[in-house]
Parts: C-alpha cells; structure tokens; sequence
C-alpha cells in the first residue's frame, strides 16, 4: 500500500525546495561581492594598466543574472499555475496516475 503525502507535507517541501533556492543565490551573490572587489584591488596593486579584473566580473555576473532569473524571474509564475492546474486536474480524476 502506498502513501499519498497529504497537503501539508507537499506545501512544506515546495516551501523548503524554495528556500534551498534562495539560500544557494544569495549565497552565490554574497561570494561575488567578496571576490570581485579582491581581484579589482588585487589587479590595481599589481598590474593599474589593463583591468584584467573585470572579465571574471563579467562572466561571474551574467553566471548571478541567469541565477537570478531562475529564481525569482520569468517562469516560475507559471510553473506554478501548470503544477496546481495538474494536481487539480488529478484530485478530480481526470489524469490517472500510475
């Protein structure tokens, strides 16, 4: 016999997947704000005539912009409608599960 996990338990792992997320992007941001600005003094002292400094700055930067879009951006509304839509679609008997 199998277990259906009930509301409450889905809504704590959807709550807890969600944290997971934002605990990974922050982090993430919090590493590039302590790295880049030490590569930035690290190239002045070392080598002021070219700004090597700012190419992992870039690269890192759009890595955190597609982060960022992942996490808060464009698509999360709507897999949220589509996955309420199917187990809505499910409790009614619509879809059958295996």
């Amino acid at each position: 016999m199998e277990i259906l996990p009930n509301k409450e338990t889905i809504a704590y792992r959807k709550a807890s997947r969600r944290v997971k997320e934002l605990k990974e992007f922050y982090g993430n941001l919090t590493s590039y704000c302590i790295v880049i600005p030490f590569l930035a003094i690290l190239n002045l002292m070392t080598a002021p005539g070219y700004l090597w400094f700012l190419w992992p700055a870039l690269g890192w930067g759009i890595g955190i912009a597609f982060h960022a879009i992942n996490v808060f951006g464009i698509g999360k509304s709507w897999e949220e409608k589509k996955i309420k839509e199917l187990m809505e679609k499910e409790e009614k008997g619509k879809i059958k599960t295996f």
